[in-house]
């Protein structure tokens, strides 16, 4: 049924008297039309839309902090639409971050944002959160009952500092009982690390000793990482989940050939990927503290623990492997508290399977090309170039998180296949000038040479394994 209304119209002003009638109502128009004027110019303007206010026209701060402020519900719409241009967190397909949450988590977390975790006196709830959640990840990693230690971080990278720290710590203190010298400490890793332990070795002043990966196998020969290791060894790093395949590297294998040669060296294991993933889909599998010489786990909790960014958990096997010179007791606002870590103040609100495909050898295109193809198509699908010495060997890689669903993953073989169709139909010329116009002008180093706030950038190192051997480090 339509429901009709009648039109009506107000009474014409007539003059009848001289033209006053016609002249007042047009003065009050006039009037109303002014206030409405003046309205638009203040900086309070609540009588249009957004993009009919003043503030439409002007450029978001940069620089300088503005002299005058702007309504909040304008501030909200300029910033939002400046992040309309990221890329859309689901089809980023590159990250292992958790990029989904129940609405009620969401809302715990945002809950507990204005709390400093720091200051557990005040905060005694959260506080005991994340005792329990230490509790439950070391149960879950069999850590050694009413021994084992932990604490929260900010990420994977703060608690593998951590860790880094204890191991060097504890090497110092055995060599300078054995009245040996404490200053050359290296540690034993995998080429396949991810750049905190890179940065971690070189900002704490520790060699890298690497076992280097091949074509044939992404994961350390254990022979060849306890071939490597000496009295200056500060520990071994074995990877469970590396970030370009997801292999798990065999901790039992190192920890029981320690153990055979008398090797006095501790294994850390960088679960940050593959730390709440293991224990549920491969229970038998030992690569925790199970295995005699693990004496320290890092895992994320942002990635496959289902929190979005950032909190991270170390957990030791008991005390003495957490050298009490590094811990500090501290009476913060009227309570005692031991502290570990690099970070102090943040908040609260953190508490409460990948595969490689490397493309055909015979195609005139490679896997940098298809990246590029399927970001047109709105998938962000990461291309690298794998460990030293593998021959410069490039894969694609795809994280599969909880968010992807059946009807996505559909999408994205279609939009592989569609890709892998045009440029099998492009020639080799023109997709080498559109990957040097990709490179040049939409990658994130590309749009900074013409962004007007450019960051500065330090070209030519060559510390790393990027610089010195062209390794791309993979999204974490």
């Amino acid at each position: 049924m339509v429901h009709l209304n009648a039109v009506h119209h107000s009474p014409k002003v007539t003059d009848s008297g001289g033209g006053s009638s016609l002249s007042d109502a047009g003065s009050r128009l006039a009037d109303k039309a002014q206030s409405l004027l003046r309205l638009s110019d203040e900086a309070d303007d609540f009588s249009t839309s957004v993009y009919g206010s003043r503030f439409a026209c002007q450029d978001l701060p940069r620089t300088r902090m503005p002299e005058e402020q702007m309504p909040r519900d304008v501030a909200y719409r300029m910033i939002k639409d400046d992040l309309s241009l990221d890329n859309n967190p689901r089809l980023n397909l590159a990250s292992f971050v958790t990029t989904y949450m129940a609405q009620e988590a969401e809302k715990l977390m945002t809950e507990s944002m204005s709390k400093n975790f720091i200051d557990y006196e005040e905060y005694p709830q959260s506080a005991d959160i994340q005792s329990r959640c230490v509790n439950m990840i070391g149960d879950l990693f069999h850590a050694p009952s009413g021994s084992a230690v932990g604490t929260s971080a900010v990420g994977s990278s703060e608690a593998i500092m951590l860790a880094v720290l204890a191991m060097k710590r504890r090497w110092r203190q055995r060599q300078e009982a054995r009245g040996k010298p404490a200053t050359a400490p290296n540690i034993i890793m995998s080429s396949a690390v991810q750049v905190c332990w890179e940065k971690a070795a070189r900002y704490f002043e520790i060699e890298e000793r690497f076992v280097y990966c091949t074509r044939e196998s992404f994961v350390v020969n254990p022979r060849e990482m306890v071939d490597l290791c000496d009295e200056n060894t500060i520990g071994c790093v074995l990877l469970l989940g590396t970030t370009y395949t997801g292999h798990y590297e065999d901790v039992r294998a190192v920890s029981d050939l320690l153990v055979q040669r008398g090797v006095d060296v501790p294994i850390h294991v960088d679960a940050a990927s593959g730390g709440f993933v293991a224990p549920f889909v491969v229970p038998d599998l030992e690569w925790d503290f199970r295995c005699e010489k693990v004496v320290s786990i890092n895992v994320s909790g942002h990635k496959y623990g289902l929190v979005y960014p950032g909190v991270g958990w170390v957990i030791w096997r008991a005390p003495e492997h957490l050298p009490p010179d590094l811990v500090f007791n501290i009476d913060y606002l009227g309570a005692q508290q031991s502290s570990f870590t690099l970070n102090f103040s943040k908040g609260a609100s953190q508490q409460p399977d990948a595969h490689g495909r490397p493309a055909r050898p015979d195609r005139h295109y490679d896997e940098f090309a298809l990246a590029h193809a399927l970001r047109s198509r709105g998938w962000v699908v990461p291309a690298y170039t794998m460990a030293p010495k593998t021959d410069r060997l490039k894969m694609l890689r795809v994280v599969v998180r909880e968010d992807f669903s059946r009807s996505l993953c559909d999408m994205l073989l279609a939009d592989v296949r569609l890709c892998l169709g045009m440029l099998d139909a492009t020639d080799r010329e023109s997709i080498k000038r559109q990957d040097e116009y990709v490179r040049a002008h939409l990658t994130s180093a590309g749009r900074a040479r013409h962004s007007k706030h450019k960051p500065h950038s330090y070209k030519g190192e060559t510390h790393s394994l990027q610089g010195k051997h062209g390794k791309t480090h993979a999204t974490c």
